[in-house]
């Protein structure tokens, strides 16, 4: 899952919603900060869609804590993340979250449910 995390970031840093979007189940569900749940694969690329052009960017994961069993998988980690302010220079914001990996039949790993907020991860 480690390489996945590369390839979130990686994606979502050069801007491919759609990339970030295809790491998710069809079923997937976003839980944001005070927010709306987001549900399936084109709400959440939608949703990070939004983020990117909203000048979202730099974002860093790191996996703190990993455990699963069969085609499930829960990840709790950190991330930082560059976002403008309305001083117009961007600022770092750091916060924690928690995912449910899933299996697929083809052996993929894909995001099924994410939930995040700011504040430091200890």
């Amino acid at each position: 899952m480690e390489a996945a995390l590369v390839k979130f970031m990686d994606a979502f840093n050069s801007g491919n919603a759609a990339a970030v979007g295809q790491m998710y189940t069809d079923d997937a569900a976003l839980l944001p900060p005070d927010g709306k749940r987001v549900d399936d694969r084109k709400g959440v690329e939608e949703f990070w869609q939004g983020a990117i052009k909203a000048g979202m960017k730099n974002l860093t994961l790191k996996a703190l804590e990993v455990e699963g069993s069969g085609n499930l998988a829960y990840e709790v980690g950190a991330f930082t993340l560059s976002v403008p302010s309305k001083g117009g220079a961007p600022s770092t914001v750091a916060g924690k979250y928690i995912v449910v990996w899933k299996k697929g039949g083809d052996g993929t790993w894909r995001l099924h449910r994410d939930i995040w907020n700011l504040g430091a991860a200890q």
